[in-house]
């Protein structure tokens, strides 16, 4: 998407902007047959996630898993009217349940980053309540020389936290780049191809980092 929206104004490019969509169509087409997969997997990792021992991450990450795999029925859907097995299905309407389902999926993993931020933000400050007197070692010294009063101290804070913590971070930055797409999709908040393109590659590199390094992934 983002190449092909890069090139499609010039004119001496339409064809190759042509091939483009064609190849991103076939690949789109390919990606859903084995989505059914997935949503096994995200069903599997519902039950999982309701063993969880804290309540927030228990209700955040079985509901993201859950419409996860709504997400993906509708997809199936979609799949069936584009191949033609099924003519009948009302594709917009399906496709605006799909969307929905993966918005409602991101929105839940977000308040799950949230929770984790907001609770290490908690634990940072109180760790630096509790030194506030003491001698402080070399390894706390940058985060506990950071104040929380204003807007400019949590900033810092907050930095400080993603910072010592790169799968939340990571986790976080993902979240935010996949969400462009429902958001634009949905009328929410509108933008062009290009940002969705970029926040799409993004989103992807992230991906293949926390399968290359899996210390990276945030834990469940």
């Amino acid at each position: 998407m983002l190449l092909s929206y890069l090139i499609e104004h010039k004119a001496d490019k339409e064809k190759l902007v042509m091939k483009l969509k064609q190849l991103e169509s076939s690949m789109s087409s390919g990606r859903k047959m084995f989505r059914l997969g997935n949503m096994v997997h995200a069903l599997v990792a519902a039950r999982r996630t309701t063993q969880l021992p804290d309540v927030v991450p228990r209700f955040c990450l079985t509901a993201s898993n859950l419409t996860r795999a709504l997400y993906f029925v509708c997809d199936a859907v979609l799949w069936l009217k584009s191949v033609g097995l099924q003519p009948d299905v009302d594709k917009p309407k399906w496709r605006n349940w799909a969307t929905k389902c993966y918005y409602f999926s991101l929105l839940m993993n977000l308040a799950r980053d949230w929770y984790e931020i907001s609770w290490r933000l908690e634990q940072a400050v109180q760790e630096e309540k509790i030194k506030e007197n003491s001698f402080w070692d070399k390894h706390n010294e940058e985060l506990n020389c950071v104040k929380c009063d204003g807007l400019h101290g949590f900033l810092l804070l907050l930095f400080q936290i993603l910072k010592r913590h790169p799968p939340l971070l990571l986790d976080l930055v993902k979240n935010l780049c996949d969400l462009s797409g429902p958001l634009d999709t949905l009328g929410i908040y509108k933008t062009n191809p290009g940002v969705i393109g970029f926040c799409g590659v993004l989103s992807s590199l992230v991906g293949i980092l926390t399968l290359a390094s899996p210390h990276l992934k945030l834990k469940q």
